[in-house]
């Protein structure tokens, strides 16, 4: 029997965790071993571990797999959450690029200038509000099913609940005028994997605090 999948990254959110999301709702279950410094960076990189000389990092099947969007494409692919044909899963990728897009705005926030912030959070809100919730909404609307491609769940289910919990994390009233959405939502949150891992004391990571900030820096200089 294979081993768990070790996940290899800081202790934080970052581009790790909607990998974690997809293990869990996939009811894999994974061991994680944090970065603490970056001499843990670089002895991965020494020890040839990272092609690109970057995390995250998953080892799994035997493979250590880099590369976010190719390490949630394995799992989707193993664990039957990528569609049934080739259509399904165009459709599904590319639902999971428009989540990705507008995670990527939020994951970086943190990042921005000071006076800059301010301009940021509000080109967040109008993107979520007026392009990419409408977008998946509409979706929803135009099938009438409880999932976003095929009537049966999909890595990109996943991503976008993942997401719709860290945009009520900035303002719960952006999910306000979304009602299939909210739908999508409750039903993805009371699947039994996934409603483990949202219970506390899961391996979920809490929102960008800035000590954690401080501690990716610290780690990965920058």
């Amino acid at each position: 029997m294979a081993g768990k999948p070790k996940l290899h990254y800081f202790n934080g959110r970052g581009r790790m965790e909607p990998i974690r999301w997809l293990l869990a709702a996939a009811g894999v279950e994974f061991e994680e071993t944090f970065l603490e410094a970056p001499e843990d960076l670089e002895k991965l990189r020494k020890d040839g571990y990272l092609m690109f000389q970057q995390v995250p990092m998953v080892e799994i099947d035997g493979m250590k797999l880099v590369q976010t969007r190719a390490i949630l494409n394995y799992i989707a692919t193993k664990h039957n959450l990528y569609g049934k044909d080739i259509k399904e899963r165009a459709l599904i990728d590319m639902y999971s690029e428009g989540v990705a897009d507008l995670y990527e705005m939020i994951m970086l926030f943190p990042l921005c200038p000071p006076d800059q912030k301010g301009a940021k959070m509000a080109q967040i809100k109008e993107r979520t509000t007026n392009r990419y919730f409408p977008a998946f909404e509409k979706v929803l609307k135009s099938h009438g099913q409880d999932y976003l491609v095929g009537n049966r769940l999909s890595k990109a289910d996943i991503h976008l609940v993942e997401l719709i919990y860290t945009v009520e994390e900035i303002d719960p009233s952006l999910l306000a005028n979304f009602p299939l959405l909210k739908a999508l939502k409750t039903r993805i949150s009371n699947l039994p994997t996934v409603k483990k891992f949202l219970q506390p004391g899961s391996q979920r990571k809490p929102p960008l605090d800035d000590k954690v900030l401080e501690e990716a820096r610290r780690i990965f200089k920058f």
